[in-house]
């Protein structure tokens, strides 16, 4: 791409590769993802802002609603790849261009918005020409996987507008692409291997037929190992199935990133910021959490903001239009609403916890107290996690039965007991 002029011949490039790589991966099923750009395009020409606002993202969610539902119906509990992996990424990107352009609208007429005013820098003034459009949509570095930013971003890489002025002059030092590529291009390499080998050790489901026989971890043979054996082999797999979503997304963002998408752009100093803008995913962080907040913000990063920026604060902070969009989102198999109504678990008592139980401790990571948090958290996000993985109601149930649902036991015992504490007072602030 660095090698292609800037401007209209990128976006033309996106589109060419990018449904290159939808027909070598799932055929001619990119023509869902065809659809979705024409029908809203046609809907953003037509419709009043306001009123796009509501009806595109109502219309994308449906098409991801209707390709879950249908690949449960022809294949429940197996594994094909198909166009809804891609559907999930441009539900997100379309979701997030619809409100771009109403919150464009509502800031160029001066309008007391708080969700426009924190998207300002994504809003858009006009509808983009359909070329651009379905750069944006088809972009090949973004189609399969993600991450789904908004489309202010995807125009700056087309144009170079994050590292060129208007009379073509660098705006500062332009930094090198090659270890901002080839650091996750490796972390990709490790966790491919990781996936393979450890996941091939520890098998979550039956290695001979997983779709129709009992997993593994539920199995008769598996029940008479000691609960310690079995708990930690549970956490062991589950580390090594979610290598393979750490492997496409920090692919994508070497993707990304070697040609500039990723970048950041300058201060007005000149100085580079970074290359955040296509990281999805951060690994330390999430593995070494100290509470589920943090680590619900380093897993899927790109979704995660889609939640907060374009869900969250444009319903008032509703947690539940949060948790029941990504439920949605992500498909029907009640494993994931399993996981969904358990995690608010884990939020109430860590909320109770900072207020109730935290004061009293150092507030560094590495303390003691924080070292303590990070092995409690993983301990009981991994038990509920394990539903996204069996995804079957009956599976899922054997599964927390068979370790004695203690996350849901201790969940509640931790919020009861720790509620009976009395609130240490707020230190004086000193003058």
């Amino acid at each position: 791409m660095n090698f292609i002029p800037r401007g209209k011949a990128r976006h033309l490039a996106n589109i060419f590769f990018g449904v290159f790589l939808m027909q070598f991966t799932v055929g001619v099923q990119w023509i869902h993802q065809l659809v979705n750009a024409v029908v809203t395009y046609a809907m953003f020409l037509i419709l009043p802002r306001k009123t796009a606002a509501v009806a595109v993202p109502a219309f994308v969610m449906m098409y991801c609603v209707f390709g879950h539902l249908h690949r449960q119906y022809i294949n429940y509990l197996g594994w094909d790849l198909d166009f809804t992996s891609s559907q999930m990424v441009i539900t997100q990107k379309l979701w997030m261009f619809a409100f771009n352009l109403y919150d464009g609208e509502l800031l160029a007429k001066g309008k007391d918005s708080r969700a426009a005013k924190k998207c300002a820098p994504f809003a858009l003034k006009e509808l983009p020409d359909f070329i651009e459009y379905l750069g944006y949509v088809f972009s090949f570095t973004t189609v399969l996987s993600g991450p789904a930013y908004e489309f202010s971003i995807y125009k700056q890489a087309c144009e170079g507008t994050h590292m060129y002025d208007a009379d073509g002059k660098p705006k500062g030092k332009i930094p090198s692409n090659v270890w901002p590529t080839m650091r996750p291009f490796l972390l990709g390499l490790f966790s491919m291997a990781a996936f393979v080998v450890v996941g091939g050790a520890f098998p979550i489901l039956d290695t001979e037929d997983p779709q129709n026989n009992t997993p593994l971890v539920t199995s008769a043979d598996f029940l008479t190992k000691p609960w310690i054996y079995r708990y930690g082999y549970m956490w062991i797999g589950l580390w090594a199935v979610r290598q393979k979503y750490i492997m496409a997304w920090v692919n994508a963002e070497a993707c990304n990133n070697i040609w500039y998408a990723g970048f950041e752009g300058f201060d007005e100093s000149g100085n580079a910021k970074g290359w955040d803008l296509a990281n999805n995913m951060g690994i330390w962080e999430f593995e070494t959490a100290p509470n589920i907040q943090t680590m619900s913000k380093e897993w899927n990063k790109k979704t995660s903001l889609w939640l907060t920026r374009y869900v969250y604060i444009r319903t008032n902070g509703s947690l539940i239009a949060v948790y029941g969009m990504s439920a949605f989102w992500h498909g029907f198999y009640p494993g994931y609403y399993l996981f969904f109504l358990s995690v608010p678990l884990l939020t109430f008592c860590e909320r109770l916890g900072k207020k109730k139980i935290s004061p009293y401790f150092s507030s560094e990571k590495w303390s003691l107290y924080g070292i303590v948090s990070i092995i409690v958290t993983s301990l009981f996000t991994e038990y509920m996690v394990s539903a996204f993985v069996l995804l079957a109601l009956d599976r899922t149930w054997d599964f927390w039965k068979s370790q004695y649902f203690f996350g849901h036991i201790g969940c509640a015992v931790f919020y009861v007991v720790v509620s009976m504490l009395p609130t240490p007072k707020k230190k004086d602030k000193k003058a």
